[in-house]
């Protein structure tokens, strides 16, 4: 685990991971042990902080922000908040801006999975693991956590030694989909199916990350949107799928650029299994350039259908979209990638739920599949993990 404070060197890598407890992906702020001055709500919100002086509520001064009382005994406070898109996570951002004589001298994180759809007193029994132990954090700072733990976590919960506020917590990560809730055909392009990003020419007011986000755009600002170009050139964003597949739909939505939406995209696609994405000769026409309208969401039959691991998005010249989504099948291979990848970095606990329940395995069974682990990707499935397909 490595810190980083506000202005240090950034890693491009984690930076451009989507945040997984994000309200727009659907993360909830399920508990919280105190939220005398500030709820806990707003720890989720995708929108940065923001403070207004001098403003005061029956409680006190209105913060942005979750904030519990002084604490006059031993302990900590701790906020429980639901991954909207369950996955690794990678960074942990513990901002704490206009938090300056009230931010907690330390935090820490901790991660569970669970199965279905546990309350409060539920998740306090779950098999929590550290992902940052306690750590000092500064006030009115982002607080930055470069983190590497080995599972999939649904649930996070972060810790305030002993109290104090913070206004916003991060949770980036790679999303890693549960392969129960994938039918044959699906968006190959969803983060919540496990799709990233793995470039983008520019993203100068927001990120690509938001093209593949669940649901609708409800504002602008959350849809992808690049810098005027001022060249004879045009921007465009890569993404690695989900999974190999074939690609037979696609949605180029562009809605609420008005003014600002491309004038034309196309799509094309590359298969890694066969050549390196950074040659510009392995990619494949899947759409070629079409023209766009404002504000609206163009569905388009592939005239070309092959499969691909990775799919390009070339707008002309530049401009802003809401979403993306590319909707076809899944090879064989795939398939079974999404099911390994997901049962192999499982913690225990859930990865024994899972086979003593759906799967419907004895706990001596489950005990000695999970011990089996890591499954290699190449291999056939075991007869345990296909019935719960």
């Amino acid at each position: 685990m490595s810190r980083n404070q506000e202005h240090a060197n950034d890693d491009p890598y984690r930076s451009s991971l989507p945040d997984l407890a994000s309200r727009i992906y659907g993360g909830s702020a399920a508990y919280a042990n105190d939220e005398l001055f500030a709820e806990r709500e707003n720890l989720l919100k995708p929108e940065e902080p923001t403070y207004q002086p001098y403003s005061f509520g029956h409680k006190g001064q209105i913060y942005d922000g979750w904030e519990t009382r002084r604490r006059r005994e031993p302990g900590h406070d701790h906020a429980v908040i639901r991954l909207g898109l369950p996955g690794l996570i990678r960074r942990l951002v513990v901002d704490t801006s206009f938090f300056k004589g009230n931010y907690p001298p330390e935090v820490s994180v901790q991660g569970c999975a669970v199965e279905g759809y546990p309350d409060p007193a539920e998740l306090e029994q779950a098999e929590w693991e550290e992902i940052l132990p306690p750590s000092p954090v500064e006030g009115h700072t982002r607080n930055v956590f470069d983190v590497d733990p080995p599972h999939r976590y649904t649930h996070v919960r972060l810790c305030m030694h002993p109290d104090g506020g913070v206004a916003r917590l991060r949770v980036h990560g790679e999303p890693v989909a549960d392969p129960r809730w994938i039918s044959d055909r699906f968006d190959l392009a969803a983060l919540e199916n496990g799709a990233r990003v793995t470039g983008c020419s520019n993203m100068f007011f927001s990120s690509p990350s938001n093209l593949f986000a669940p649901g609708l755009a409800r504002v602008m600002g959350e849809g992808w949107e690049t810098a005027r170009r001022r060249d004879d050139g045009n921007d465009w964003v890569s993404v690695r799928l989900a999974a190999p597949g074939t690609v037979e739909r696609a949605e180029v939505d562009t809605s609420h650029f008005k003014g600002n939406a491309p004038g034309w995209a196309s799509l094309s696609g590359c298969d890694a299994r066969e050549a390196d994405p950074a040659d510009p000769a392995a990619w494949r026409e899947l759409l070629p350039r079409t023209r766009l309208q404002p504000d609206t969401c163009h569905r388009f039959r592939l005239p070309v259908r092959t499969e691909a691991t990775h799919v390009r998005l070339d707008v002309f010249p530049d401009g802003g979209m809401a979403r993306l989504r590319l909707h076809g099948r899944a090879t064989e291979d795939g398939l079974r990638h999404l099911v390994t990848r997901w049962f192999n970095q499982l913690p225990p606990s859930q990865a024994r739920a899972v086979l003593t329940g759906e799967a419907g395995l004895g706990a001596a069974a489950a005990e000695a599949l999970s011990a089996r682990r890591p499954l290699p990707e190449d291999a056939a499935l075991p007869t345990e993990l296909t019935t719960l397909l």
